[in-house]
């Protein structure tokens, strides 16, 4: 039986390349669409077609022949108010429309826990309700509701909600808790850092994913939320990484409400690369309830969060030279640090 080939919208973004490993080593021929360059060593094993979601024409060249598509591609937080709605709502709705009328399989969406907005609960369970914070929690949960559209058309359309990954390739806002760990910095933390926030790693969402393109239709055609099982405070957990980096450093906690004031300040004149998502969350519990994963998929998290993130700073510390100097707003190259570059020289 020959393998399915499978579509990765995003291929040459963080989870992309991941993903693209992930499917080669099993065999299954990979299609990339992506208005990045594929470049990774393994371009010439990929069919990598450089176009935009938003351009139907693009979308339709590349699910030529495909069985299985991952909706991966998305406008992250940084990018500007109408490009996050154009990219995440119309782009969606391009990827489904042009998989429906293609007959594809299935369509993997790759949503987002940001979906639940700042909860009042924990965990949280996939069907409880939906606020999405900011311009990209509100698109990412008014994609969801295009794919019910399409699940109710008859079509199978998988949607994972990943908390915060981590993994090789891996920068954005992590890359600044690297950058101070290996420069044998503290790292200063909103809040006490004794909440429990939940991460994930990359290989494990990878096996999410691939779970819900090989199971039973019917079976994978709902929502699941995909994270780490194993996650202590958010202290300990990062912690872990400046205990790797060897310089006998600590996390530093700050009352959260002056640092968040602080940040929405700094965000507001462009100096800081945070945004309200990631610091109005940071000192919370963030977690969500992984059991209906368990349960129906069978999914089974290798790594905890202080093995995701240690692992994710050794890849960082091994392929420094590749991106020194690079910046950006994608998770491939680091964020600029602003005005925090500045707070280093005081930790």
């Amino acid at each position: 039986m020959t393998a399915s080939t499978f579509l990765i919208t995003g291929g040459a973004g963080f989870l992309g390349i991941n993903l693209t490993r992930y499917l080669l080593a099993r065999g299954h021929p990979v299609v990339s669409l992506d208005i990045a360059d594929f470049n990774y060593p393994e371009r010439n094993q990929v069919k990598a077609i450089k176009g935009d979601i938003r351009d139907r024409s693009s979308v339709d060249r590349a699910m030529e022949g495909v069985q299985i598509v991952v909706h991966a591609a998305a406008a992250l937080p940084l990018y500007k108010k109408e490009d996050i709605f154009s990219t995440d709502l119309d782009g969606t709705r391009n990827v489904l429309q042009s998989a429906f009328e293609h007959g594809v399989e299935r369509v993997i969406h790759i949503s987002s826990t940001a979906v639940y907005g700042i909860p009042d609960h924990h965990p949280i369970y996939e069907d409880d309700p939906l606020h999405g914070v900011g311009p990209y929690g509100e698109a990412k949960v008014k994609a969801e509701q295009i794919c019910l559209e399409y699940r109710a058309k008859g079509m199978c359309v998988p949607i994972i909600r990943p908390k915060s990954f981590v993994g090789p390739e891996r920068l954005g806002v992590f890359a600044l808790l690297y950058d101070w760990a290996k420069d044998g910095k503290n790292f200063p933390m909103i809040g006490s850092g004794n909440n429990r926030y939940q991460l994930l790693d990359v290989e494990d969402l990878c096996e999410a994913i691939y779970l819900c393109a090989t199971l039973d239709r019917d079976r994978v055609n709902d929502t699941f939320n995909i994270g780490a099982k194993e996650f202590t405070t958010m202290r300990e957990d990062y912690q872990a990484v400046l205990d790797a980096a060897g310089f006998g450093k600590k996390i530093i906690p700050f009352p959260a409400t002056p640092v968040i004031w602080t940040l929405r300040i700094l965000e507001a004149l462009r100096l800081s690369p945070l945004y309200k998502w990631v610091y109005e969350t940071a000192a919370t519990d963030s977690f969500v309830s992984i059991e209906k994963a368990e349960r129906v998929l069978g999914f089974t998290p290798k790594y905890s969060n202080k093995e995701a993130l240690v692992r994710n700073y050794r890849w960082y510390i091994e392929h420094l030279q590749e991106f020194e100097g690079a910046s950006g707003v994608s998770h491939r190259v680091p964020w600029k640090q602003g005005v925090l570059r500045l707070a280093k020289l005081l930790f």
